[in-house]
C-alpha cells in the first residue's frame, strides 16, 4: 500500500487553526518490477525496492519505469491539495487532492514528502527514487501518491533534516520524533519507521535536532512562552533522555539551521544562540528587539543566513536588513538590501552563497563572510508581502545549483541558473503555488 510535509527548509511561523482535511485515496494495481540487478528489499507496500506507479507520460496505475539517472522533482501545495512537477522541464507530473492548508517538508530520503495537515505528519511520495548497488544505482519514476501513512501530531510543526535522522515536533503535545531518513521507504510496507520518542515537559511551537552522536537539542517553554534550548544525552536501548546542559539566553526561540557539520543555531527576539562544540554561545543583536527568526545553514559555510526585525508591536514588519551570523568568530553582520523579504525569501547556494527574495522581485545574490551583494537576478514582478503568513506570496527553493521561485500571481514558477545567474526555463501552473519544496530522486 502506498501513502501519505518542507518547513526550512525549516522555516516555519506560528501553527495555524487546524485545517480541514481531505484525501483522494484510491487502489492501484502495481506491476512487478525486475531489472538487472533483480529485487531488493524494502520499499513500498506491494511494489519491488520501493517502487510505486508508474509516472512519466504513461497512463494512471501503470507501473514504475527505469529510468537513466535521477529525476529530481518539485512539490508544491495549493487551495485544493499538493501538486508535482518535474525540476527539469517544471511540466506537471501529477499530485493529490488534499483539503485544508498543508505545509511541506522533505523526509531526508531524497522521495518522500511530510505533509503538515491539521492532525498529522502525512507521507507523500514524490514517485522518484534510486537504488544503490554497490558501485552504482538504478533509478526509477512513478506516479506520486498521498498514502495512508501518517504521524498522528495534534499540531504538527517543524521538521528537521540532519545526520541521517528527520525529527519531527508536535506543537499540540510537545512530543518529539526521530527516525532513521533513509528508512522511511522500506518501513512504509507494513507501516512507519520505528522512532525514538520524547516528550517536552510543556507543550509549546518549538523545534528538535538530532545530532550525529544521538543527543538531541530542543526548545524550552510552554504555551506562553518559549526561552530556549536544552541538549539531552542519547537514550540507548529506549532509555530515558537525561538533561546535559541548557541556555534560557534565547526568548522566543524560533526555528533552527546548522552551519558546516554540526554547528546548530536558532533564532532569538534579542540575537542568536549557537551550540557548537558541546557549549551554548549567545550572539546579541545590536538593538534591543533584534529578531532572527527564521534562518538558513550551509554545510559550505560558517555563517547563517537568517532575517532580522526590530519592530516587536508590529502586525506586520517588512524589513529590508538581513542577518549574516559567523559561527566561527561569533560576530554580526547586517546587511540592507534596499528591499523587503518574507519569511519564505532565505536560501542557500551549493557554494554557501546567501539568497535573497526581495519583494523588488529579484534573486539577491551575497556572499555570506564579507557581506557584499554579488547580483541582483531579476525573476518575478515586484510585489508586497500579503498581510496574512498563510497567503500564497513568492517562495524561493533552492536544490543544488538550481533556484526555483513561485510566482502565485502569475501561475508560474521559474528556474534560475544559479551559475550562470539567469532564468533559464518557466513554467505554467493550473493551481497557484503556495509552499514550495522538492526531491532529488
Amino acid at each position: 500500500m502506498i501513502i501519505i510535509s518542507v518547513m526550512t527548509s525549516s522555516l516555519r511561523t506560528p501553527f495555524p487553526a487546524p485545517a480541514r482535511l481531505g484525501l483522494l485515496a484510491g487502489t492501484l494495481g502495481l506491476a512487478a518490477l525486475l531489472s538487472g540487478c533483480g529485487q531488493e528489499a524494502g520499499g513500498t507496500a506491494g511494489v519491488p525496492s520501493g517502487a510505486s506507479p508508474h509516472q512519466g507520460g504513461g497512463p494512471q496505475g501503470a507501473g514504475p519505469r527505469e529510468v537513466r539517472a535521477p529525476e529530481p522533482r518539485l512539490v508544491f501545495t495549493h487551495s485544493g491539495g499538493v501538486g508535482v512537477l518535474d525540476a527539469a522541464t517544471l511540466e506537471p507530473i501529477g499530485g493529490a487532492e488534499l483539503e485544508g492548508y498543508n505545509r511541506l517538508s522533505p523526509a531526508g530520503d531524497g522521495r518522500h514528502i511530510l505533509v503538515a495537515t491539521g492532525d498529522a505528519f502525512r507521507v507523500f511520495d514524490s514517485g522518484v527514487w534510486t537504488e544503490r548497488h554497490g558501485d552504482h544505482g538504478h533509478s526509477y519514476a512513478a506516479e506520486p501518491q498521498l498514502t495512508g501513512r501518517a504521524f498522528e501530531a495534534s499540531k504538527p510543526g517543524h521538521v528537521v533534516r540532519h545526520a541521517g535522522k528527520t525529527v519531527l515536533f508536535n506543537d499540540g503535545s510537545g512530543t518529539v520524533e526521530a527516525f532513521k531518513s533513509d528508512g522511511l521507504g522500506a518501513a512504509l510496507e507494513s507501516g512507519l519507521p520505528a522512532t525514538s520518542t520524547y516528550t517536552a515537559p510543556d507543550a509549546h511551537h518549538g523545534v528538535a535536532v538530532e545530532l550525529a552522536d544521538g543527543s538531541l537539542l530542543v526548545t524550552v517553554g510552554d504555551e506562553e512562552a518559549r526561552s530556549g534550548v536544552a541538549m539531552l544525552g542519547a537514550a540507548p536501548d529506549g532509555q530515558a533522555r537525561a538533561e546535559i546542559i541548557r541556555s534560557e539566553e534565547c526568548p522566543g526561540v524560533h526555528g533552527e539551521a546548522v552551519a558546516g557539520e554540526e554547528t546548530v543555531a536558532f533564532g532569538c527576539e534579542d540575537g542568536m544562540l549557537i551550540y557548537k562544540d558541546g557549549k551554548f554561545s549567545k550572539v546579541s543583536s545590536p538593538d534591543p528587539y533584534g529578531r532572527m527568526g527564521n534562518q538558513a545553514g550551509s554545510p559550505a559555510s560558517p555563517v547563517l543566513l537568517a532575517d532580522y526585525k526590530v519592530d516587536k508591536d508590529a502586525v506586520l514588519e517588512r524589513p529590508t536588513r538581513i542577518s549574516l551570523v559567523n559561527t566561527d568568530s561569533g560576530k554580526l553582520k547586517l546587511v540592507d538590501l534596499g528591499t523587503s523579504y518574507s519569511f519564505r525569501s532565505l536560501g542557500r547556494g551549493p557554494a554557501g552563497e546567501a539568497l535573497v527574495l526581495g519583494t523588488d522581485g529579484a534573486l539577491h545574490v551575497v556572499n555570506p563572510l564579507t557581506g557584499a551583494v554579488t547580483a541582483h537576478i531579476p525573476v518575478v514582478p515586484a510585489w508586497q508581502e500579503p498581510e496574512v503568513w498563510q497567503d500564497p506570496r513568492p517562495t524561493l527553493f533552492v536544490q543544488g545549483a538550481m533556484a526555483y521561485v513561485s510566482d502565485p500571481a502569475a501561475r508560474k514558477i521559474h528556474a534560475v541558473d544559479l551559475k550562470t545567474g539567469r532564468v533559464v526555463r518557466s513554467g505554467e501552473l493550473e493551481h497557484v503555488p503556495d509552499e514550495l519544496t522538492g526531491v532529488t530522486g
